[in-house]
């Protein structure tokens, strides 16, 4: 069982019921989860799951890139996305552009493009973020690039969960606050606290986030790293290498 299965099962798990997702670019394991969560609905002749992975020839409906994403999630026919950011805080804000007094940052990210237009639009948006440190999970991000929570401003869209390498969290609009719903691979409550930067609520012994289970390692192993190699063959590769480790 390696670290990346459970990742990507973790996903899988927090798209289920979602039949249209939409995954931006350089984003290969909220694809590989998307990508699971079709293959498992085949698999047990459940609903047909649609993906786009911006980027992708084989793995796209879009014709047009994100203008036609954009056009889709405002007429409601996106459920679920991913965003991350350089910065994620405990209200589930978002910095994709930088460190340091704008416009002169000391460190700069991809931007803002059309993160908050789409998180206030799909109803289901999964923050990702690899890395768990506090300099990723802050207290308050340095620039707002996509607000989790609005007051007074109407939104079909906002955070539903936070996935890292570490755990997997939930998040509480009306509190405006995440809760910590599973770890990863061993990893204790107290070490979770110590590497997030943000206040949250947590059971006194979170559980273990479930390992997928052999039919699901198996669609994993087989066609979704076979899907993943077309747009990302370094990461399908790197899953590969990871079990045979």
């Amino acid at each position: 069982m390696s670290a990346g299965e459970i990742l990507i099962a973790a996903i899988a798990d927090q798209l289920q019921g979602a039949r249209t997702i939409a995954v931006g670019a350089s984003s290969p394991f909220p694809a590989a989860g998307a990508m699971l969560l079709r293959a498992r609905n085949a698999a047990r002749g459940l609903p047909s799951v649609r993906i786009s992975v911006l980027g992708s020839r084989e793995h796209n409906f879009f014709t047009n890139g994100a203008f036609e994403l954009f056009d889709a999630a405002a007429q409601g026919r996106i459920d679920a996305f991913f965003l991350g950011g350089g910065e994620i805080d405990g209200e589930a804000n978002v910095n994709l552009v930088g460190l340091g007094e704008y416009p002169r940052c000391y460190v700069r990210w991809p931007g803002s493009f059309g993160s908050a237009f789409l998180y206030y639009l799909v109803p289901r948006v999964i923050l990702f973020r690899e890395e768990h440190s506090p300099r990723a999970l802050v207290k308050r991000v340095a620039f707002v690039s996509a607000p989790g929570v609005s007051e007074g401003v109407a939104r079909s869209g906002g955070p539903r969960a936070l996935i890292t390498s570490k755990a997997v969290f939930s998040f509480d609009r009306a509190r405006k606050r995440f809760a910590l719903r599973s770890v990863h691979g061993g990893a204790t409550g107290e070490a979770i606290r110590a590497l997030t930067g943000f206040d949250y609520d947590a059971p006194a012994d979170p559980p273990p986030t479930p390992s997928p289970d052999p039919q699901t390692r198996a669609l994993i192993r087989g066609r979704v790293t076979d899907e993943l190699g077309e747009t990302y063959p370094q990461f399908a590769a790197a899953l590969a290498a990871e079990r045979a480790g």
